[in-house]
Formats: C-alpha cells, sequence, structure tokens
C-alpha cells in the first residue's frame, strides 16, 4: 500500500550511491549547530554548488522537506525542522466539515475544515497547533502547507450540468471535483467516472479535474460494486509486475534437496491444517502430543514463505507494499502471487513443505514450561476444515468414516485448547465474542444472504494454538534483545473509560480504578452479562473504547489479550510483519544463533519502517473489508424493504439510534422514524434517549422491533422505523 520514494540519481545522470551521498552531506549541513536560514541561492553559494547541479539541488531540498528534514517560511528561507513548532503528519479526513492530522509517536490534532487548506484524504501535511488539548478534547489546530499530495484520481459518479458538470467521489471524505465542460464529453448523468485531478483544492475554491475513462454504468448494483472496487485501486491488486513473474520462474513447484539442508525432518510426524473450506492459503499446521495429565506437547508449524522470499527482491518490495491480502466478498487480492500463496508456501495434504515451527511444552494449567524454535520439513497428514472438526467434537456420525482415523488427536487438540483459554482468562485476556459478517455470492456474484460467521470450537482450537505461539516467540525474541516487530495494543484512554462507564451504568456495572485499568476488570465485566445480545453489544461499544492494535519495534505488551510478549508469527503468506520476523529467525538459526552487528543494524531500521507501513496497510485493508461488507448489506436488505425485524440497540446519538440486526446489518432510526405521540433527547452522560412526555427510555443493549424503510445504496446507508 505504501509507496518508496522515486529514485532520482537516474534522472541527474550520477549513480544512487553519488546522489545519497549529497544528499546526506546537506543533511548534515542542516543539522550543523552553526547553521543559520539561506534561501536556496545562498546554499548553493555557500557550498559551491555548479549551475548545472542546482536542479539536484532543487530536488534533494524537496525530498527533506517531505521528509520533515526542513522547512521553508515565508521568505524563501530553509529552517531545520526541529527548530520549529510546526507538526508533520498524515490529514485523515473524517467528514466534509473535519479531519485530524495524525502523527507517529503523538495525539492526532483536530482540523476544521475550513483551516484544513485544501487537503485530501491521505496528504503529507505541516500543521500548527491552534488549541491544546483539554479533558475529553483532541488539540487543535490548522494545516499550514501541504507537503505531498498522495491522491491524484479518483472514483465517483458523475453529475452532469449544462455548462460543467462535477463528480462526487465515492469516498465520501473528499469532495466534489469540478469538471469544465471540455473535459467531459461523451459521459452521461450518473456514469460511474474516473478523473484525474488537474489543479487541488484551495481554501477557496473546489478541485479540478478531467474524466479519464468510464468505470461502470451507475444504474445497476453491479455497477456500485465495480465502481467500489476501482475507487479502491483493486484493479491494479489483481496482477503481478514482470519482475516478479520473471522471479517466480526460478520458484520450484516443490520442494528441492538442497533446501532441507540443516533442516529436522518431520515428514513422517502427524501434522494437520485446520481451515475454512474453501481456503487455499494454508499457512499452519498443528499437532498435540499428550504425554499425562501434566504435559502435553503443541507443535506449531508455519510455512517458511521467507525461503522463497527474499530481502531486496521484487517479490519482497511487492510484499511490503502490500503489506497484508485483502479479503473481500468473493475474492482475495494476495500478498504473494498464487504460485506462493496456494503452491510452495501453502501446507497443501500429503506434500514435502518447508516450516518453521515450535514445539511448546504446555502443563496441565496452561502454562508454557519450555519452547524450541527450528527450522523442519513436512508433510501434511490431512486436511481438516472447522465444519468437519466440529462435527467430530459434537460426535456425529456422518464424518466419522473420513475421520475416524483422527478422532482421538482431535479430542486431544479440543482439551489443550480449552486449557489455554483458560489460563488466558485468568489472566485477564478479553473475549469480545462480536460474530463477524459472512457475505453470501451466487456465481454471478450477486448477494444471496447475509449472516454472521459461525465460529465454533474447532476455530478456538487455531486460535488457541496460534496464541500461544505468537505469545511464545515474541517472549523469545525479546529476551534474545534482537530486531523484531510486535504487535502492541496499548492502554484505553481515561476518558473514552468515563464514557463506557456511562454506557456500563445503564447495566448498574462501572469499572473500577480507570488511571491503571487492568484487562481483567474489563473481562470480567463483560462475563457479569447473562444476556448474549447485551454482551454483544456492549463488547462492541467495549472495542471501539480501546485504541487499535497497530505494529511496532518495540515489546508494549497487548492490552486486550493481557500479553506482556506479542506478535505476528504464524501468517507470513498473508502479512508482512510474521514474514519479516520470520526472515530475522531464519538468519539468527543459520547463523548459529549469533547475527552479525551488520545484519542487526540492518534489521533494526527495517523494523521500525515495516511497523508503520505494514500498520498503515492493514488499516487501508479493514477500511476496504468493511466498506464492500457495508455495500452488500444496503443490497441485499433492499429485497425487504417494509419487512419487521427484531432487533438490538447498538448505539444512541444526538440524531437517534442505531440498531442491529440478528444477521450482523446495522441501520440507524432517526428522530423522525420514532413515534410521534413523544419527543425524544439524547442525554450525553448517560448515553440514553428519553422521551419527553412518556418518560420512555433507549438504551444501548435495548431489544425493539423496526421496520425497514429506506435502502440508499449511494450512501450506503439503512434506515430503519421503530414499530
Amino acid at each position: 500500500m505504501s509507496k518508496k520514494y522515486e529514485d532520482k540519481s537516474s534522472i541527474f545522470n550520477i549513480s544512487k550511491q553519488e546522489y545519497l551521498n549529497k544528499k546526506e552531506a546537506l543533511t548534515s549541513f542542516f543539522l550543523d549547530k552553526e547553521y543559520v536560514p539561506m534561501t536556496k541561492k545562498q546554499i548553493a553559494n555557500i557550498l559551491n554548488i555548479k549551475k548545472e547541479e542546482r536542479d539536484i539541488l532543487s530536488s534533494i531540498l524537496n525530498e527533506l522537506e517531505i521528509e520533515g528534514t526542513i522547512y521553508i517560511d515565508d521568505s524563501k528561507r530553509y529552517i531545520p525542522f526541529f527548530k520549529t513548532n510546526f507538526i508533520r503528519g498524515i490529514y485523515q479526513a473524517k467528514s466534509e466539515r473535519f479531519g485530524f492530522v495524525t502523527q507517529e509517536y503523538d495525539d492526532d490534532i483536530y482540523i476544521e475544515s475550513k483551516f484544513n487548506l485544501g487537503a485530501m484524504n491521505g496528504d503529507l501535511v505541516l500543521a500548527k497547533i491552534t488549541k491544546e488539548s483539554t479533558a475529553g478534547k483532541s488539540k487543535e489546530g490548522e494545516i499550514i502547507k501541504i507537503l505531498k499530495r498522495n491522491t491524484s484520481k479518483i472514483v465517483g459518479r458523475f453529475i452532469k450540468s449544462r455548462n460543467f458538470g462535477f463528480v462526487e467521489a465515492i469516498d465520501k471524505k473528499i469532495d466534489d471535483i469540478y469538471i469544465p465542460k471540455k473535459y467531459a464529453t461523451n459521459v452521461k448523468d450518473g456514469q460511474f467516472v474516473e478523473v484525474e485531478i488537474l489543479k487541488y483544492a484551495t481554501d477557496t475554491s473546489k478541485a479540478e479535474g478531467r474524466i479519464l475513462s468510464i468505470v461502470s454504468s451507475g444504474n445497476t448494483v453491479k455497477s456500485e460494486v465495480e465502481a467500489l472496487y476501482k475507487s479502491f485501486g483493486l484493479d491494479n491488486l489483481e496482477n503481478f509486475n514482470k519482475d516478479i513473474k520473471s522471479e517466480l520462474e526460478n520458484i520450484p513447484n516443490k520442494v528441492k534437496p538442497e533446501d532441507k539442508v540443516y533442516r529436522e525432518d518431520r515428514t513422517n510426524r502427524k501434522v494437520y491444517t485446520i481451515d475454512g473450506d474453501d481456503a487455499k492459503d494454508l499457512d499452519d499446521g498443528v499437532f498435540v502430543e499428550k504425554i499425562n495429565d501434566d504435559k502435553y506437547i503443541l507443535s506449531v508449524y508455519i510455512a517458511d514463505v521467507s525461503n522463497y522470499v527474499k530481502d531486496g527482491t521484487a517479490l519482497d518490495d511487492e510484499a511490503i507494499k502490500r503489506g497484508t491480502s485483502i479479503y473481500i466478498p468473493g475474492t482475495v487480492l494476495p500478498m504473494l502471487p498464487k504460485k506462493l500463496s496456494n503452491g510452495i508456501c501453502s501446507l497443501n495434504e500429503g506434500v514435502e513443505r518447508l516450516s518453521l515451527a515450535i514445539d511448546m511444552q504446555i502443563d496441565g494449567n496452561g502454562n508454557i514450561v519450555k519452547s524450541n524454535i527450528f527450522k523442519t520439513v513436512i508433510k501434511v497428514t490431512k486436511r481438516m476444515t472447522y465444519d468437519k472438526v466440529f462435527k467430530v467434537i459434537s460426535n456425529d456420525n456422518s464424518v466419522k468414516k473420513e475421520y475416524g482415523p483422527y478422532i482421538n488427536d482431535i479430542l486431544i487438540m479440543k482439551e489443550l485448547a480449552v486449557i489455554l483459554n483458560n489460563r488466558r482468562k485468568e489472566l485477564g485476556s478479553i473475549n469480545f465474542d462480536i460474530p463477524d459478517t459472512k457475505v453470501v455470492l451466487d456465481d454471478n456474484q450477486n448477494v444471496i444472504d447475509i449472516k454472521p460467521y459461525n465460529k465454533t470450537i474447532a476455530n478456538d482450537i487455531i486460535e488457541e494454538f496460534m496464541l500461544a505461539a505468537n505469545m511464545t516467540v515474541a517472549k523469545t525474541f525479546y529476551f534474545l534483545n534482537l530486531p523484531f516487530i510486535y504487535r502492541i495494543h496499548e492502554k484505553p484512554d481515561e476518558e473514552k473509560l468515563r464514557e463506557l462507564n456511562e454506557v456500563l451504568a445503564n447495566y448498574k456495572k462501572r469499572i473500577k480504578g480507570i488511571k491503571n485499568v487492568k484487562p481483567k476488570v474489563l473481562s470480567k465485566i463483560l462475563d457479569e452479562f447473562d444476556n448474549e445480545e447485551e454482551k454483544q453489544i456492549v463488547s462492541t461499544y467495549m472495542l471501539r473504547t480501546l485504541k487499535l492494535a497497530k505494529y511496532s519495534e518495540e515489546c508494549q505488551g497487548h492490552f486486550g489479550l493481557a500479553a506482556k510478549y506479542y506478535c505476528h508469527f504464524t501468517s507470513p503468506i498473508r502479512r508482512y510483519p510474521d514474514l519479516f520476523i520470520h526472515r530475522v529467525i531464519s538468519d539468527y538459526i543459520a547463523a548459529n544463533y549469533n547475527l552479525s552487528d551488520e545484519l542487526m543494524s540492518k534489521y533494526l531500521v527495517q523494523a521500525r519502517k515495516y511497523a508503520i507501513t505494514s500498520s498503515e496497510a492493514e488499516k487501508q485493508a479493514t477500511n476496504i473489508e468493511r466498506d464492500f461488507d457495508e455495500l452488500y448489506k444496503v443490497i441485499y436488505m433492499k429485497n425487504y424493504i417494509d419487512k419487521e425485524f427484531e432487533a438490538v440497540v447498538s448505539s444512541v446519538t444526538s440524531f437517534g439510534m442505531f440498531v442491529k440486526l440478528e444477521n450482523t446489518v446495522e441501520g440507524l432510526i432517526p428522530f423522525s422514524n420514532m413515534p410521534n405521540d413523544d419527543y425524544y433527547e439524547y442525554d450525553e452522560n448517560r448515553k440514553i434517549l428519553f422521551g419527553k412526555r412518556n418518560g420512555k427510555i433507549f438504551k444501548i443493549g435495548d431489544k425493539v422491533k423496526v421496520k425497514l424503510v429506506r435502502c440508499d445504496v449511494r450512501e450506503k446507508q439503512i434506515d430503519f422505523l421503530l414499530v
């Protein structure tokens, strides 16, 4: 998802090293304590830069400004950035009215739209703080300069006028783009189009663009899906470039004898994969041996992707940019080409595969007593599915013939998974238990059902084993003090917890010790809910209260899992941080457990960089997957206009309340759709709606009956009427 800076050395007919040397020298010049602010001309003169090299100087100055090394003031003088009070960050538009400048290591800054200087979502900007944060409110500021535009094309619906047109972007955080008549020939009103931005918006004028192509008709359900797909640039992720295709020719279809050297041969050991019915990228296998009532050996085998995707290759560069695979209904946009993800790296049944593995000795209380991480060759014994494993555990005879030889092993796996889960609960791990949405499409990609994704004890087995492996690997390499990428989840803000307490007060519950809250406190509160629907809704609200998990080169613990040490080790086929730490682990083992200073330095720099790019890629993938789910939900529910449903209040606001159906679809009941025999007001402190006349109260978790009255596919919005 992220883009590297363009290599400018070839443009100026000098070597890459020469260009970097000049850049390093100029950086040192600015950081010298004797430096005083100068113009470009003064810098050129004092450094004796020849006229023919002034373009190189301009290019480097521009890069240093974008990177945050220097700032150009109103007099065109260059100032070291650390001597300013400005903030450098990414502008994240939240609506047409406001946005935030997000920083890597500090709080976000609230930007009212009139102070955003025409910045678009994702732009790199400079901002200054105009108001410091107060209780419950972010710092406020204004953007003073846009350093780098990160949006050059958008997809949206064309609205035609007599002498001009404009495009409503699919991304509602982007303002309309003005289209002069000469750039809008042969385009019909309502069509989805791709627009190239010619002039960016300012604080006084709209952005202007020209239409590059027609994306879809705009008058069918399928055209809405096509437009959303194009708006995220997913069409660009369908294929891999020629350099990658060239490298793939050297990737084998089966394990080479030379790749087995120095690996433990476990091809005769039992290994099981357990995945969904339609999974093709199988990156984890497991086996549990029960020694006695107080000793289990859990073996987790992970596809050794790093053996095939080497540092510095085109394959690796593309994996860094993508950061993660993206899963949308009906398809997957993979991080790695299918020859790897579905082929040589996938732990397919009955064929040799390279693996990075971990054996864990676990006692009867779920404590990991000792562990060993090693490289191996395996051959999966049986490719199992969640559905059939659940049937085995449920004593369903329909799978007895196929799974007969494995029943005892499955029951032992279940036994250990329960022990591990109980141990995590004791430590305070929070189980939110919020069902994911499953969108069911037919062969023509039409949505035919929306339902909760059905998780069972079979899913829990794999989840517990992967958590155990991730925690153990993270702890091991933390104490080895090697460069690593950890998965971290910071403590929630006190103000957010106070808001959560206002919701919990409606259920006569309260979080104590907010200033130093422990995850076990939140976990215990959820366990106190007997009503599963109320528990799910409160879980959702609690999850919104917590910060987002992300990647970091520093081990800061995972609040939600109540884990001091945690990383992502188990999915290198679809997540880049997993692939990166596999590379570190493999090199550490190959170097006889002693990484060179050179590799240590290289991996430390890379860990910092890839933690940021991977977090960004994950956030973008989550947004994409959520938007597709929301679109399909609206499309599906259009078939049920005027139908009545049982629902649960999921959120209350100053403009109405949101309700959630059993199938995970969520929609709004605006005040205008509330009973007209009363006037409802929003109590922000208690997070409730109350009727002024009859005193009727609506709070999060309440069961209500609703009628579906509106499905706006364009806005991805669903409205209900309270029955």
